[in-house]
């Protein structure tokens, strides 16, 4: 149960009143794994899509969107850790309700935020000493490369989701020389027609494996006469461990 004390306060300033916790109900995937590898034991509980470490041996408490909260409640964490755009505030209050602290880390726009707010959940949240991979993946990502390229990055089909501004993956790619066509636009996941995502002056189209699977078969029928590079989407939109090897990766 929460421990009580003096507060820190999460990305969106609410008040957590938790000071090393040892039992965390992780609800987002990227989280998950930043906070197992850096220390081991501490997650008591994940979502059906934690999918990372891969051999991570807890319970599941459903997805991301919608958590079974009653399983989350009858694991007895410490801390449950959620997310502002991946988690429903319903879920975060109901949560809060019933007596269990909550810390919702922010969308990150760009990949320094994104770092910036997995340290403070590592260190102020959880009182770790910052791990060396946190150290390695900013170092790594602290430069940008000249453009080379202007893409389209879809995220999803059926209907055509991509990516828009102010986001992760769009930055990710962007330091590393790759430029986004919709990074103007007002949505940050814009729902554009096929027909318009053809006429885009790119000459490139990136297809990550997930949220949706895009395949040799499945995507890159779509755009006639564009070039297209299959990546791992895990590299291209988690904010964790990951981004030390999709520095290379994603080169």
């Amino acid at each position: 149960m929460p421990v009580s004390g003096s507060p820190t306060f999460d990305d969106l300033g609410e008040p957590v009143p938790v000071t090393s916790p040892a039992r965390v109900v992780s609800l987002v995937p990227s989280l998950t794994e930043a906070i197992e590898v850096s220390a081991p034991g501490m997650v008591a509980g994940a979502t059906d899509y934690c999918t990372h470490p891969q051999d991570l041996d807890v319970p599941r408490v459903g997805g991301s969107k919608y958590p079974d909260v009653e399983a989350v409640l009858d694991l007895q964490p410490d801390l449950v850790v959620a997310n502002a755009e991946e988690n429903r505030p319903q879920d975060v209050e109901r949560l809060r309700a019933n007596g269990v602290a909550v810390w919702v880390t922010s969308a990150a726009a760009n990949v320094p935020d994104g770092l910036g707010s997995v340290r403070r959940l590592l260190t102020q949240g959880l009182g770790l000493t910052e791990p060396q991979w946190l150290v390695e993946a900013e170092n790594l990502w602290s430069h940008t490369v000249p453009v080379h390229s202007m893409a389209i990055i879809p995220v999803w089909r059926r209907p055509w989701v991509v990516i828009g501004r102010d986001t992760f993956a769009g930055d990710v790619l962007l330091r590393l020389g790759v430029a986004n066509v919709y990074a103007e636009h007002e949505e940050r996941y814009p729902r554009p027609k096929l027909d318009e995502l053809q006429a885009q002056d790119a000459d490139l189209v990136v297809l990550p494996d997930e949220p949706y699977l895009f395949t040799d078969t499945d995507g890159p029928e779509a755009f006639p006469g564009k070039s297209y590079k299959l990546v791992n989407g895990r590299h291209l939109t988690w904010c964790g461990p990951s981004l030390v090897d999709a520095h290379t990766s994603l080169r």
